[in-house]
């Protein structure tokens, strides 16, 4: 080995500092014949040593390739794939079936430390529930055969129910999961439907049969009673112990249907979930419905009519893996430039650059149930809180934006959300993942207004108009009447608490629909509720008083026709928008203490039924009124 010195340049200063130390560059020249490239070296060396310390460069070679061969997706024709869901209600065993599946195929190394794997958020570990849907796909053996098996793995609170529906409209089937301690719930219902309106297949399968009060053949019996499903149909399983869980891939192979889509057709894709990535842009999830999509090939979205070439594509074991091609049938991700959150929209139809195909029908749009106003701590976070709300937007499409501006607040935006713990979640993911503190106002429900003049009509464009802030409440004067949302909610409770729970529901204005028996010591109640009455704490006191075994689903009902006030705080005699409120008339007296409330004379424009006469002299009497 020859080694050839070569003296390095230092700036003046840093010389000054080093004049002592020497440091040259060497290049090892190998013995002849050797295939082993020249690697070069540093020789740092001070004027006391005898001899220099020589360190190799070790520069990290990035490669765009991965680490393990690339997959070819041309093995999996289309009558060896299954496309399916995991749902359930809240707590019943979905992620911890999904990390068994994943373990058993191969797609994770079988660990301890294997629990909520495809849960990757931090407020999902560190609550404990699945918020986001999350995509796997598997390889499996059946009768000498390797099937492609696309798991998807979807939330299981109320809130979060457009993740299903989306979920499922890439899906042919669903494994519908049961706790065979507590039994059928409330959202196990209202997924059963979802599943069932999409006409997929559906496998139920009874989870945490290792429990000692567990109770299968009681679950199984309100399954068939409920869903209509043969108990013989049912698979028992525990997801904690793997016991029973290779049983549940051999019925997905077995009773799920391939998909749908040909090979030889042009190439269609429908974008059923997207994330952003810094420095990649957009990733789009898609389903292809039909032809191939190839590394480099030219697409066109739909929805935008902008053409993007295919930087990267591949399938998620549950990490990335890229692949060369998707065909048709399978379930993957596409990087394709996309650096703009609005070009990636949920529904979207992707296809070949001049091969036009007709738009798949996309998704039905999330119906927010709750609104509140969301503004930065300093105006001067205007800016990157914006950029914040738009890239979690588009990983969570559920959310609706509007522009907002607060005299007390400044400019910010009034978001919708699906519920209370879906908009807890979203300020907590701003929190964290974009390290964004906001200032957040009180939730409120959509109430809609008759206006009553043609004038008013052609102001705001429309005759019936949707009020998401409390402080543009029309006044009773321009209005033919006012309309509040309502849902139909289902309780599934023990019989043991049925009297406490009816006397709840009718203090909060609801009207019961039906009630019935699941089995012996189970009730189902159906009841129609101000959507109002529920939102903010009525959870929490239902599972107060039934000791946490009611459970509590609903389902949009449309709006009626009520009797609403609203209420303006005043602070030294100016009313303070944030706080204002609306209130239905019979509640007024029993919401708000006699003393300590100022309210301004506009608060007194109430609906002609003698409320405004009885609030008058109440709060007249007690000289708190003040206009």
């Amino acid at each position: 080995m020859q080694l050839l010195l070569r003296p390095l340049v230092i700036g003046g200063s840093l010389a000054g500092r080093l004049s002592r130390v020497k440091v040259c560059r060497i290049k090892r020249r190998t013995a002849e014949g050797s295939t082993q490239p020249c690697q070069p070296c540093t020789l740092i060396r001070h004027s006391w040593m005898k001899t220099g310390s020589v360190s190799t460069d070790s520069t990290r070679q990035h490669s765009s390739s991965p680490h393990k061969d690339d997959i070819d997706m041309s093995k999996f024709p289309v009558e060896r794939i299954r496309n399916f869901s995991i749902i359930a209600h809240i707590d019943h065993g979905k992620s911890t079936l999904a990390d068994r599946l994943l373990e058993m195929t191969g797609a994770i190394a079988k660990t301890e430390r294997n629990k909520q794997v495809l849960d990757k958020l931090q407020v999902e570990r560190e609550r404990g529930i699945t918020v986001k849907a999350q995509t796997a796909s598997l390889f499996y053996q059946h009768d000498g055969e390797t099937y492609l098996l696309n798991l998807i793995d979807t939330p299981g609170h109320v809130d979060f129910s457009y993740e299903v529906s989306r979920s499922i409209s890439a899906c042919q089937g669903v494994l519908l999961i049961v706790d065979a301690n507590q039994g059928i719930q409330a959202q196990t219902v209202a997924n059963f439907y979802l599943a069932f309106e999409a006409q997929l297949t559906i496998i139920p399968v009874l989870n945490k049969i290792d429990l000692k009060n567990a109770d299968p053949d009681r679950v199984e019996k309100q399954i068939e009673k409920i869903f209509d499903i043969p108990k013989e149909e049912c698979i028992r399983i525990s997801a904690k112990l793997g016991t029973n869980v290779d049983q549940v891939l051999q019925e997905v192979v077995k009773r799920i249907p391939p998909p749908t889509a040909k090979l030889e057709e042009p190439f269609k894709a429908l974008v059923f979930d997207s994330t952003f990535d810094h420095y990649r842009g957009v990733i789009a999830n898609i389903a292809v419905f039909g032809g191939q999509v190839c590394k480099g090939d030219r697409i066109v979205s739909a929805h935008m009519g902008k053409t993007y070439e295919v930087n990267e594509l591949g399938i998620l074991r549950p990490d990335e893996r890229p692949t060369e091609k998707l065909y048709a049938g399978q379930v993957g991700y596409v990087v394709a430039g996309m650096k703009e959150v609005k070009e990636a929209q949920i529904g979207d139809t992707l296809y070949l650059h001049k091969q036009p195909v007709e738009a798949l029908p996309g998704f039905k749009p999330a119906k927010s149930m709750v609104f509140a106003g969301i503004y930065p701590m300093d105006q001067s976070e205007y800016t990157s809180l914006r950029s914040a709300v738009e890239k979690l937007t588009l990983n969570d499409s559920s959310v609706t934006v509007q522009r907002d501006s607060s005299l007390a607040l400044g400019a910010g935006w009034r978001l919708g959300f699906l519920g209370l713990l879906h908009m807890e979640v979203f300020n907590q993911r701003l929190d964290q993942e974009y390290n964004a503190s906001v200032i957040v106002t009180a939730p409120t429900v959509p109430y809609k207004a008759v206006l009553s003049s043609a004038k008013l009509i052609k102001e705001y464009g429309e005759e019936v108009v949707t009020i998401v802030n409390p402080a543009q409440f029309p006044d009773k004067s321009q209005v033919v009447q006012y309309l509040e949302p309502m849902v139909t909610g289902t309780i599934i409770t023990p019989d043991d608490f049925t009297g406490k729970i009816i006397s709840l529901c009718l203090g909060r204005r609801a009207i019961q629909k039906n009630m019935v028996y699941i089995d012996d010591h189970r009730v189902m109640m159906k009841y129609v509720f101000p959507l109002n009455e529920i939102v903010v704490d009525f959870y929490d006191q239902l599972k107060s008083m039934s000791s946490g075994y009611a459970s509590f689903d609903y389902e949009d009902a449309g709006y009626e026709p009520a009797e609403l006030i609203k209420i303006d705080f005043l602070l030294n005699g100016r009313p303070v928008e944030e706080l204002t409120t609306i209130s239905h008339g019979k509640k007024i007296n029993k919401s708000y203490p006699k003393k300590g409330f100022i309210y301004s004379s506009s608060c007194l424009q109430l609906c002609k039924t003698g409320y405004e006469r009885q609030i008058w002299q109440k709060f007249k009497s007690d000289n708190c009124f003040r206009y």
